[in-house]
């Protein structure tokens, strides 16, 4: 770990005058300082906003619920609001790492995340455009099982590890963000980045730019819900393939339908082309294998991982007959 400058805060203005460019917001640190102790990250000032006031969950007054960035990832899943409004959330941050993570974990660091690749992770490696832009991607021609499948780009086919963002992406959520030019709100779908040309850019975050809060909004989507992980072992591990389904059920007909896939892109990957599929459709396993079909439209699987094609449409067929059990 290379000799960084430690800053604690404790107001959120405090933060973001010493935020910028260089500097790197340490909450947890469950990501954060791993990637430091490999010298992934090496940012030239670390700033402490562990005792910033932004560890409360409340509802809000158009009856959705607000989450303080701060929460931690346990603290968030056992919450009465989120269990009996969204247990597609609960799921899954519980599905997620360990018991002593999630004790640590914050819901803002979550979605901070860097996403995840062999080669990203270790320095060893000189090919990681995400790393050092222009190098190349090792992953290409190297070990890629569990690479993305959906939106890579020729110069990144990493995949984004988090559990959490891939239901806040299915319940369309909304992250608010302070910064030096004021606050503002970024749609879940809208706060992650496809690695296009700029693998180096994980976020639409601009430079300084502190998460506040994510909001929820009212749904009745989100109690007919389940979140579906699958990976190589039962707990402690990062998804192959992941599906958060949120459906709403009137009378034996599906009036709105959501599914966002994990494991599979550089982003929590909305697959809009099913839901409109099982719009106003009825319940039934025909139907949900229709949907599943059409969310891996335009897959483009590496030498590795073309199980995942697959993989992913018996995932988000089940999801869907589990979510309308949950009707």
């Amino acid at each position: 770990m290379q000799p960084f400058t430690y800053v604690r805060a404790d107001r959120i203005e405090d933060a973001l005058a010493a935020g910028g460019p260089d500097a790197r917001f340490l909450a947890g640190g469950t990501n954060l300082v791993d990637l430091m102790k490999s010298r992934v990250e090496h940012p030239v000032r670390v700033v402490d906003i562990s005792r910033l006031p932004l560890d409360d969950i409340a509802e809000t007054g158009e009856g959705g619920v607000r989450i303080g960035a701060l929460v931690p990832n346990a603290d968030c899943a056992s919450h009465r609001l989120v269990r009996k409004r969204y247990p597609l959330l609960a799921q899954a941050l519980l599905s997620g790492a360990s018991p002593q993570l999630r004790n640590m974990a914050t819901t803002g660091g979550n979605l901070m995340q860097r996403t995840r690749c062999y080669y990203f992770m270790d320095t060893a490696f000189d090919a990681c455009n995400k790393r050092r832009p222009g190098s190349g991607c090792a992953a290409r021609e190297g070990r890629n099982r569990i690479h993305a499948i959906l939106g890579a780009s020729e110069q990144c086919i990493a995949t984004h590890p988090s559990d959490m963002a891939v239901a806040l992406a299915a319940l369309e959520a909304t992250v608010e963000v302070h910064g030096p030019r004021g606050m503002r709100r970024i749609a879940m779908h809208d706060f992650h980045r496809l690695p296009g040309t700029t693998p180096q850019q994980d976020t639409t975050l601009e430079p300084g730019e502190l998460i506040v809060a994510v909001e929820l909004p009212r749904s009745s989507a989100g109690r007919a819900s389940h979140y579906l992980k699958v990976r190589d072992r039962a707990s402690y591990a990062f998804a192959l393939v992941s599906v958060a389904a949120a459906l709403e059920v009137r009378e034996g007909k599906i009036h709105e339908a959501r599914i966002a896939l994990g494991g599979v892109a550089h982003k929590p990957w909305r697959a809009r082309e099913s839901e409109a599929l099982l719009q106003d459709a009825s319940v039934s396993p025909e139907a949900f294998d229709r949907a599943a079909r059409a969310s891996v439209a335009g897959a483009q699987p590496c030498r590795d991982n073309a199980f995942k094609v697959e993989l992913a449409q018996r995932a988000v067929a089940r999801a869907l007959r589990l979510a309308a059990a949950n009707a």
